[in-house]
């Protein structure tokens, strides 16, 4: 039968000293078999159960010294001692029981939370800032501020659907993207532990039977394009402006481009002697590489510009004028200077939707964007170039074999004359070359 130690009162406990030497030192306080003051060289002391479990050697913490006391510390090791004999390991139900607490916070994650971090680790996927500022707005906007203060995993589908209902028949483009980045932030929050259970945001076997498909709610609305009777004039008015936007718009024009592509163009992308701008895949919507044949007008749009003749690849084709890459909003303000001046020109007594330059469907002020729409109604309604060859002008996503016919050399040059007959459209041959110069 082990030996008991002497049972020490709680001035004999407070009186204990490491001897000043080795490693930690453990008194037996008696009182409970095991129990025992650990006190370290620094004098750190804490309280220390020393038992058999299973067979097993453990040390098990009863808390530190003064705080818990001579009589709380041997009332804890009674407890333990009971547990131990009734089949329970105290130090693992103690790691249980932290782990339920981490498990818990972890759940405790609320959704704004959830963005934040979501957008932190998946920053590196994002195309550009802007592609990521877009996914936060739309979040911001419409589901934080339904969600924003719920646990990630109190979110069900009902809440879900109280974010995207109002916005479904509207805003289906909108909401059907809104709906794929909730998913996305709460399939990470499950990942990482924060959540359990299904994703409240998936589509197929859960909200697809909740509402009606984005496909057959609304058809997606054009951006607002020139009339193709007005395309001569508007441009005839275009290159009377001067400045570095109105050249970029006539680019994007003659081109049917992006506007980010054009304002990201480098010099380097474009070979003037062989007319033609090969936009790197990177830069593209759909990441593939894309080569846009240049009319005789296109290119001389870039011969008005400062860094034609210039050496550096790298530089911007048209930069902005306190440098770096000019904005969507420059180009966007060239654009409705024209509208602006043909109204007042028509006169003051216009109706709110008459006068400038609008699309003929809609009566809205024609843009940037919808210059596409317009190349593609003239491929449609003015030409007998093949549909699929405006696509590909275009950008848009076809099949693979069609973009492999058209990338052969044969078929550049078709569309290299697609391009032409489109600049001659815009502008008249007899009013090829009329460029504003800047510099």
């Amino acid at each position: 039968m082990p030996r008991l130690a002497k049972e020490l009162s709680a001035l004999d406990v407070r009186r204990l000293e490491h001897p000043g030497r080795g490693r930690n030192v453990v008194f037996p306080v008696g009182g409970v078999s095991g129990l025992g003051l650990q006190i370290t060289p620094t004098g750190a002391r804490t309280w220390l159960l020393r038992v058999s479990i299973g067979g097993r050697r453990r040390e098990i913490g009863m808390g530190g010294f003064p705080e818990v006391s001579l009589a709380q510390a041997r009332e804890r090791a009674r407890e333990a001692k009971d547990a131990i004999r009734q089949g329970i390991d105290p130090v693992e139900e103690r790691k249980a029981a932290r782990a339920a607490l981490v498990a818990a916070r972890r759940r405790g994650l609320t959704f704004s939370e959830a963005v934040d971090k979501y957008l932190s680790a998946k920053e590196a996927e994002f195309s550009n800032a802007k592609h990521k500022a877009q996914w936060r707005s739309t979040l911001e906007t419409y589901a934080v501020p339904a969600l924003g203060d719920m646990a990630v995993q109190a979110i069900d589908v009902r809440d879900v659907l109280r974010v995207l209902q109002p916005i479904w028949q509207d805003k289906t483009e909108t909401a059907s993207r809104l709906r794929g980045r909730i998913e996305a932030v709460l399939s990470w929050a499950t990942v990482y532990g924060h959540r359990m259970g299904d994703n409240p945001a998936r589509w197929k076997g859960n909200l697809k039977e909740l509402l009606p498909a984005a496909e057959k709610v609304a058809k997606k609305e054009n951006w607002p394009a020139i009339a193709l009777d007005e395309a001569a004039a508007w441009m005839a008015d275009l290159r009377t402006r001067g400045g570095m936007g109105a050249l970029a718009l006539q680019f994007i024009a003659l081109t049917a481009a992006r506007s980010g592509d054009v304002r990201g163009a480098t010099w380097g992308e474009i070979d003037m002697n062989k007319g033609l701008w090969v936009v790197p895949g990177p830069r593209m919507k759909m990441k593939r590489e894309h080569r846009v044949p240049l009319s005789s007008a296109a290119l001389d749009v870039l011969r008005a510009l400062p860094g034609v003749d210039g050496a550096d690849k790298s530089a911007l084709v048209f930069p902005a004028i306190k440098g770096g890459e000019l904005s969507d909003m420059t180009i966007s303000a060239a654009m409705k200077r024209l509208h602006e001046a043909k109204r007042e020109a028509q006169g003051p007594d216009l109706r709110e939707d008459e006068g400038g330059y609008r699309d003929p469907r809609t009566k809205r002020p024609a843009v940037p964007h919808g210059l596409r729409s317009t190349f593609r109604d003239w491929v449609a309604e003015r030409t007998s170039y093949p549909g699929d060859m405006a696509e590909v002008a275009l950008a848009h996503r076809i099949s693979n074999a069609v973009e492999a016919a058209y990338r052969r050399g044969d078929m550049v040059e078709k569309r290299r004359r697609m391009m032409a007959d489109w600049a001659d459209f815009l502008t008249g041959a007899a009013k090829a070359g009329q460029v504003v110069r800047i510099g």
